[in-house]
């Protein structure tokens, strides 16, 4: 297994590790609850979307026959999710206090996040196209 895989899943592990924290500490401090759309990205994004992109990175190219198209992709991917992720938890987490002059690091973090998403579709969607030509030169005539 390529090492940025692994690191998609190790990545969804401490997200999902961090979620369930918070999700605690919200149990017990209900007033917490305001910090309720991190806990949820944190679990949702974090784990759900990070497993599924790791597994994908894995399983998808074996699949259609072909190798990643782009392993450097792969790695910006994984940093730009994970640093939007980041900013975006961050976000969620200091708004109640900071008020809307905060929103440009939810924003920015969003908008990484997006950016790494997209990278995702582009490099497995060049590896579908390469897998399917490779599949058409096999076919007999």
């Amino acid at each position: 297994m390529e090492p940025f895989i692994k690191a998609f899943i190790r990545a969804s592990l401490l997200w999902f590790t961090g979620g369930i924290v918070l999700g605690v500490a919200i149990a017990v401090r209900p007033e917490w609850i305001v910090w309720r759309p991190a806990h949820a990205h944190m679990n949702v994004v974090g784990f759900l979307t990070m497993l599924v992109f790791g597994v994908g990175y894995q399983l998808l190219p074996r699949l259609f026959g072909h190798p990643l198209h782009s392993q450097r992709l792969a790695v910006a991917h994984l940093y730009l999710s994970n640093v939007g992720l980041g900013g975006l938890v961050a976000g969620f987490l200091i708004q109640p206090y900071g008020g809307p002059s905060t929103r440009w690091v939810t924003a920015s973090g969003g908008v990484l996040f997006a950016v790494g998403a997209v990278l995702w579709v582009y490099n497995l969607w060049r590896t579908f196209d390469a897998g399917d030509l490779k599949q058409r030169a096999r076919e007999p005539k």
